[in-house]
């Protein structure tokens, strides 16, 4: 049985006239509709990985969350093309900056999206359960205005 990959995600979150929108990317290989993630680095703490990676993937930056508000499970395609189960920490990214261009901003597409119409453009059935989930449970704490 293939061992279960680690990955940490950001999902950035902006609330305009009291609707949470989460802003979702393109992959680089498919340009499927995803969330910023990454790989976990030695020494930085999860939330510091989602952080650098949604500056990295998506331009944007912002007060990410210290504890995670969930996790879902995917299949990640490695460069060998081999297929591996994966699990994603999700972090929320409440943004304050947007970046004109940034790391991959000539390999990516970014689009802000209402929250809950968020799942039904993803191409990542984990990712959109977890996304769905979000937005059933109508406007979780997780994604509460915070001042």
């Amino acid at each position: 049985m293939a061992k279960l990959l680690k990955q940490f995600a950001a999902l950035p979150v902006m609330e305009t006239g009291g609707t949470s929108h989460v802003l979702l990317i393109t992959s680089r290989g498919t340009q499927r509709w995803i969330i910023p993630k990454g790989h976990p680095e030695k020494e930085m703490r999860p939330a510091a990985v989602a952080l650098l990676e949604a500056r990295e993937e998506a331009g944007v930056a912002g007060k990410i969350s210290k504890t995670p508000i969930g996790r879902y499970r995917t299949t990640k395609c490695l460069r060998s093309g081999k297929m591996v189960p994966a699990e994603v920490t999700v972090f929320r990214l409440d943004v304050s900056e947007h970046l004109a261009a940034w790391k991959e901003s000539l390999e990516r597409k970014v689009m802000w999206v209402p929250l809950s119409q968020a799942h039904a453009l993803v191409d990542d059935g984990g990712l959109s359960k977890f996304l769905e989930g979000l937005d059933a449970a109508a406007k979780p704490k997780a994604l509460a205005v915070t001042s």
